[in-house]
């Protein structure tokens, strides 16, 4: 069972953090790719709302990323257009959520 963090009764704050978006602009690139591969833009239209809303609503129910630090979780899922995704969140001392990281599986053929 996952500790009771203190002051997570409601929605969450979620922001994202600049090592996000470099993480985002390593894995995709500006345009399509040549076999239908997502932009960038594609990624933050069609996943980073889903995204976003399971971190403000559920963070405390993600598992911890790493164990005894309750205030890492990580989200690791399929998505619209990618394979699969994982995006880390960590809680920031003002009680918001920051996205810190994120892997993108676009599969293979």
């Amino acid at each position: 069972m996952l500790r009771e963090l203190p002051g997570l009764s409601e929605r969450l704050s979620v922001r994202t953090t600049p090592s996000l978006f470099e993480d985002l602009d390593r894995q995709l690139g500006r345009e399509r790719g040549p076999n239908g591969e997502p932009s960038v833009t594609d990624f933050q239209v069609h996943e980073m709302l889903a995204i976003v809303e399971r971190f403000a609503v559920g963070f405390q129910e993600l598992p911890e990323l790493f164990a005894g630090r309750p205030d890492y979780r990580v989200l690791i899922s399929t998505g619209v257009l990618v394979r699969g995704f994982s995006v880390i969140g960590q809680l920031a001392p003002d009680g918001a959520v920051e996205l810190v990281g994120l892997e993108v599986d676009l599969g293979a053929g």
